[in-house]
């Protein structure tokens, strides 16, 4: 993109890294923010999402030259609703500036008014209100005492249950309140000066998204209302949550990429495997300040990162060397074993204080097999599987489930907030493998229910639009079950969680199931539908080309 002549507060096209141009507002950093050092840049908050970012001027456009440009070459339903946020804005900007133009015309032909009829007419009069002047001085006084006494007491008791009722942490400063808005503005009017103006920000968890854009409202729910952005320079201080199953979910008080405001540690972090969910998590921790070296087994892969800050290692063990925790995230157990085991492989780089996180979604077995191996070399281990798709992966959104070392659960929290909205600690080795392949099972199982009513649907006579209409309508509703039925009614089956690997997950789920006697006759029926879709070559498809298994 061109350089162009900027300022604060206007409203732009933003390109960041390997993302499509997108509309944004620049907007003031906040306090704590650094602004990068090298070309000129300004603080782009982008419309439609959370994110925000130091954007490069040669990477900025102006909003309403572009617009039609951008239209054209920018297709998807997350695109438009970020259009319609700022065409929303507008309009909203524009109401505003109207209403206050009224009022101020209105206020001003009161006052005239007032004056007119309070001026005195007689000097009779003016004697009057000469004499009574002291005496209404004297009770404003005394009513201004009261009152003053009142609001303060009255003041007094509402910040008492607000303090009580305050999730925040004792010992916190009041004036995080302040930073869930726009950093434009400490008022709450300011809040409409930032690039979310045309609905609320961020909301609590208490606090119900009013008057806010339709589309971002249902992004919203999508987000099961994440806690609220923070963008203090904090050190990571955790809400952890103890179910009575012994497992641990924890969230940060920024909680994702998305919102920015993450501090990231100071530790240099490795990542193996550049997959569909592989990309997105690298993209994300880059975004966020991390220092990564990666490493893939198709080299041009790594290409697009290295151009993103990142650098290049050309093994996993010599990542694993010059990396003080290393993430990896491949397809299946065998392309984990022969990663850690393999030549050149992880385990070669392994030394007492190496750190090493498997993200891939495995059997329970292998990645006990993995563990072992690792802390036998005086390593430390932990199972990180990651429940999502390309998506969730890019948007900085997937769900993480962890077990294994504790202490290297919380060493990665800055690179799971990065990543994830959610992270849960659930035990000993084994116990996240088991629990991604139920998530899986559960997910791959649905999908071939929601593929076989959309055929049977057709083959009665039924239109599938309006089946689907009908499900979105209902207590089934749910991004998954509108992004999937979109897929097929639009035949697009471009890839966003591949089928083989859906497949893979409920062959070993039922594997799982078989190794304590436990029936898993609804994951057996759906794994014989994918087996039939991966025979029709299907395999590199989306999971939703499940459907051309009901067609052939």
């Amino acid at each position: 993109m061109a350089a162009v002549s900027l300022r604060l507060g206007d409203l732009v096209w933003g390109k960041l890294g390997r993302y499509p141009p997108w509309p944004g507002k620049i907007v003031n950093p906040p306090k704590d923010l650094k602004k990068p050092r090298g070309k000129k840049c300004f603080f782009v908050k982008f419309f439609g999402t959370e994110d925000h970012a130091w954007i490069k001027v040669e990477q900025l456009k102006p909003y309403h030259a572009h617009k039609e440009e951008m239209i054209k070459i920018n297709k998807g339903k997350r695109f438009q609703q970020a259009v319609d946020a700022v065409e929303e804005f507008l309009r909203r900007a524009k109401g505003k500036d109207q209403t206050s133009s009224h009022t101020s015309a209105d206020d001003k032909n009161r006052r005239n008014s007032s004056e007119e009829r309070s001026r005195p007419n007689s000097g009779d009069e003016k004697r009057k209100l000469s004499l009574s002047e002291g005496k209404v001085k004297k009770n404003v006084g005394e009513g201004k005492k009261r009152v003053t006494s009142g609001s303060a007491e009255r003041g007094s008791k509402c910040l008492k249950r607000a303090q009580e009722q305050s999730p925040r942490k004792r010992g916190r400063p009041p004036k995080d309140e302040k930073d869930l808005t726009i950093p434009e503005s400490s008022t709450v009017k300011g809040m409409m000066a930032g690039p979310m103006a045309a609905f609320k920000w961020q909301p609590t968890a208490s606090e119900p998204v009013k008057d806010a854009d339709p589309h971002f409202h249902h992004f919203l729910l999508s987000q099961t209302e994440k806690p609220a952005v923070c963008y203090q320079a904090i050190t990571k201080k955790l809400k952890i949550c103890e179910e009575e199953t012994g497992s641990t979910s924890i969230q940060a008080a920024d909680s994702t990429a998305v919102n920015g405001s993450i501090t990231p540690t100071d530790k240099k972090i490795g990542f193996l495997g550049l997959g569909l969910m592989g990309s997105g998590i690298v993209s994300n921790l880059l975004k966020m300040g991390h220092t990564v070296t990666v490493w893939n087994r198709t080299a041009e892969k790594c290409d697009l990162f290295i151009q993103e800050g990142a650098r290049l290692g050309r093994t996993p063990a010599e990542v694993v060397s010059t990396c003080d925790i290393t993430f990896a995230c491949v397809s299946d157990p065998k392309a984990a074993k022969d990663l850690v085991l393999g030549p050149s492989g992880v385990l070669q780089g392994i030394r007492p204080g190496k750190c090493y996180v498997d993200m891939s979604t495995v059997d329970a077995d292998t990645v006990t097999e993995l563990a072992q191996v690792i802390v036998s070399r005086g390593g430390r281990f932990l199972e990180a599987p990651v429940s999502g798709n390309q998506q969730l992966s890019n948007d900085g959104m997937l769900v993480i489930l962890a077990a294994g070392d504790r202490g290297l659960y919380e060493d990665c929290s800055s690179c799971f907030q990065a990543m994830g909205k959610t992270s849960f600690f659930l035990g000993e080795v084994g116990n996240a493998a088991k629990m991604m392949l139920i998530v899986n099972m559960v997910q791959g199982s649905f999908m071939a229910t929601i593929a076989e009513g959309l055929t049977l649907a057709q083959v009665t006579g039924q239109s599938q639009q309006t089946l689907l209409d009908i499900l979105n309508q209902g207590q089934l509703a749910s991004i998954f079950l509108d992004q999937k039925c979109q897929n097929i009614l639009q035949g697009n089956f471009k890839p966003d969680f591949y089928l083989k690997y859906i497949q893979k997950d409920l062959r070993l789920a039922i594997a799982l199931g078989d190794a304590v006697n436990h029936p898993t006759p609804m994951a057996a029926a759906a794994n014989e539908v994918y087996k039939r879709a991966k025979a029709l070559d299907q395999s590199d498809n989306d999971m939703s080309a499940v459907y051309r298994a009901y067609i052939h």
